[in-house]
């Protein structure tokens, strides 16, 4: 890489998480354009510095601009960050993937897994766009958007096989409130991300309910033991799980109000439907999509994932919310491991 230029990010696209890593990098010195899909937010991230769609009151860095061309952010870019829903993945990159440079890193913020194939985001990236796994990194952690907009401290994984790619976004994106650290395992930091979501569902499902921190303390324990149990039977390293993409993001999103699976777990816990609660809170919820396919990668490894079997039967209105607190609680004791 030239000494003798900055280093440029295509974010593509421009919702609170996307918009979060966009000010992330420019406050970090990277020359950062953003592709919205919408004009009236890529004139008011260029016109106003600001977010008027996510983060109407913050204002962002001079030096980041937007573009509704999705082609025009990728020219020159060392690095393409992906922040867009897991399941319109695969659909969108086919589209960018003709204007994605050969030595341009593909960064993923995704934290979901595609129905149907069962693939995580790094997978869905190769298989799209043909680029080897070295040039496909994953960032995850404790990152509730609104916090790190408001320059609150945060520390994240990123995670590649190619440690030196690793090392180069970690360069990109350390900012004096942002502390990022570098992984190889990628299954790990995707699959800490992706479980986390449906156990914020259900850790706000006892929100909902009325259940006390004990059962809060419970799910987000034996959340972790689940997650790790599919992690590792898939290859990634325990230590993983144990670390800012595995309990540190299961802790932030189960635990706070910002967290939009526990909020619309807090809303199915009160009764709502999982359409009313689409309606109410109108943003990806990454934890009601994915549930399925975990569901589905599990049976596929043999692993057990009661706590993610009973959000599935839950959201697929096979089960009702009574019977979904029984079923957590009436599992049948045994050592723990």
């Amino acid at each position: 890489m030239s000494q003798h230029r900055s280093i440029r990010a295509a974010v593509l696209s421009a919702g609170s998480w996307g918009t979060a890593v966009a000010k992330i990098l420019a406050d970090a010195g990277t020359d950062v354009v953003v592709h919205a899909r919408r004009d009236e937010i890529a004139d008011g991230i260029n016109r106003d510095h600001r977010n008027p769609g996510y983060f109407p009151d913050i204002e962002l860095p001079a030096s980041l601009t937007a573009t509704t061309d999705p082609a025009a952010p990728l020219a020159g870019a060392d690095f393409l960050v992906l922040s867009i829903p897991a399941q319109s993945l695969r659909t969108n990159l086919a589209l960018w993937a003709p204007h994605i440079e050969p030595h341009t890193v593909i960064v993923s913020l995704m934290k979901g897994i595609e129905l149907g194939t069962h693939l995580r985001a790094s997978e869905i990236i190769t298989e799209v766009t043909g680029v080897s796994a070295n040039r496909v990194a994953v960032l995850s952690g404790p990152n509730l958007a609104g916090e790190i907009m408001a320059g609150q401290p945060a520390a994240a994984t990123i995670a590649c096989p190619d440690e030196d790619a690793a090392r180069r976004f970690q360069q990109a994106c350390h900012t004096p409130y942002f502390r990022p650290y570098t992984s190889t395992d990628v299954i790990g930091c995707e699959l800490g991300g992706a479980v986390k979501n449906v156990i914020a569902l259900a850790v706000g499902i006892g929100s909902g309910m009325g259940l006390g921190d004990n059962a809060t303390a419970m799910l987000i324990t034996r959340g972790l033991a689940e997650t790790t149990r599919l992690a590792t039977a898939m290859g990634a390293h325990p230590a993983t799980l144990a670390g800012l993409a595995g309990l540190g993001d299961l802790v932030a999103t189960c635990s706070s109000p910002l967290s939009r699976n526990r909020t619309f777990g807090t809303h199915l816990g009160r009764g709502l439907s999982v359409e009313q609660t689409t309606a109410v809170t109108r943003q990806t919820t990454e934890g009601v999509k994915s549930a399925e396919a975990i569901l589905a990668l599990a049976r596929t490894h043999d692993v057990e994932m009661p706590i993610t079997e009973v959000i599935s039967a839950l959201l697929h209105e096979k089960i009702t919310l009574d019977d979904a607190a029984a079923a957590l609680m009436q599992r049948p004791p045994k050592p723990e491991r």
